[in-house]
């Protein structure tokens, strides 16, 4: 990837005042809990955004994308984030990013919390990684129409190298878990692009809201699995899979830490058959890509990772076995559909900083 600066270079003739990196996340388990009020464990990664940028002459923010340079729907993302944020001085800048554009791995939240880091140090304000992510969070609800949860910016904010983080998403408490140096953390992209605002996300969210009123519990996060037996069709597929992911998500931090890869394993694989069968936001690309996935050799899990509907998978593999595993994967699964299928191995990264 060029790097932003060189871009910005390019653009303006200039040397551009900072520059910031904001990583991509992957959700290693814990789908659909956190507008739930429940737990999540993702992990900052190196698939990453760059923004270059110097001050503006007024409070806007104008930028150019090399991904996307004719394509106007990431601009209310930094909208809500500029407006929110409401400093005096605006920027203008370069983005260049290898994160997939709809792909699962918060690209969005990416670009929210780089034009924040850029704007808090160009305002010479207080980096506070909690309070913006919490700020970019509602700038993407309030300006997109996507009622997406704080697990996105929390990990692009605070993620830290070498660790998950599982995050608890009522009281935002997080603990870092150390990923073992032995595991690769391996994101395949279906090349099946998501559109959440248009998709069934936000029809999710509702009916978890509604499960929880009939519960007569502030959120699905108070409600056991048993509780939510007596719920009505669909509401009782969605209340059991956001229930029991909960508790998969606590398990999969306790063996991540433990090291026992049998446990994660298994984990992953009910989390996506939860997903499947019970939330039903899988589909057939993402089934696919587990199921070939799993008959790979170093292969420990895997599972979709993000709200679904397309998107990404998230695998983990025996570090000597994870780039074999890529290319194999992607060739089994490029040959049983056609799609051009992209896969990665990964580390975890620290969170969104400036670098020049």
């Amino acid at each position: 990837m060029a790097g932003a600066a060189v871009l910005f270079r390019q653009r303006f003739g200039v040397e551009p005042e900072i520059v910031v990196r904001a990583p991509g996340r992957v959700n290693l388990i814990g789908e659909h809990t956190d507008y739930n009020d429940g737990f999540v464990l993702p992990a900052a990664i190196d698939v990453e955004l760059e923004l270059a940028c110097r001050r503006a002459g007024t409070s806007a923010v104008a930028l150019e994308s090399r991904e996307a340079p004719n394509d106007t729907g990431w601009r209310p993302y930094v909208e809500g984030v500029r407006e929110l944020l409401a400093f005096p001085t605006g920027i203008e800048g370069v983005i260049a990013s290898d994160i997939p554009l709809g792909g699962g791995l918060s690209s969005s939240a990416a670009l929210e919390l780089a034009v924040a880091r850029a704007l808090v140090a160009l305002n010479e304000a207080q980096w506070e990684p909690l309070a913006i992510a919490k700020l970019a969070q509602r700038a993407e609800i309030e300006y997109t129409g996507n009622r997406c949860g704080i697990m996105d910016q929390l990990a692009v904010a605070c993620g830290q190298a070498g660790h998950a983080l599982l995050i608890d998403c009522r009281s935002l408490a997080i603990q870092a878990v150390r990923m073992p140096n032995s595991l690769g953390i391996v994101v395949c992209d279906s090349a099946k692009p998501r559109q959440l605002v248009e998709s069934a996300y936000n029809e999710r969210r509702a009916a978890c809201e509604e499960a929880a009123q009939l519960l007569d519990v502030p959120a699905l996060r108070d409600a056991s699995p048993a509780a939510v037996e007596a719920l009505p069709e669909p509401l009782r597929k969605r209340a059991l899979h956001v229930t029991t992911e909960n508790q998969r998500a606590l398990e999969f931090a306790r063996a991540l830490e433990a090291g026992r890869t049998d446990e994660l394993g298994r984990l992953m694989l009910d989390s996506h058959a939860s997903l499947r069968d019970l939330y039903e936001v899988s589909c057939h690309e993402l089934d696919l890509l587990v199921e070939l996935a799993t008959e790979l050799e170093g292969c420990i899990g895997s599972r979709l990772t993000g709200a679904g509907f397309g998107g990404c998978t998230v695998s983990l593999v025996q570090g000597e076995h994870a780039d074999a595993f890529v290319n194999d994967l992607v060739e089994a699964y490029r040959q049983r559909t056609g799609l051009p299928g992209r896969g990665w191995v990964t580390r975890a990264v620290d969170g969104v900083s400036l670098v020049g």
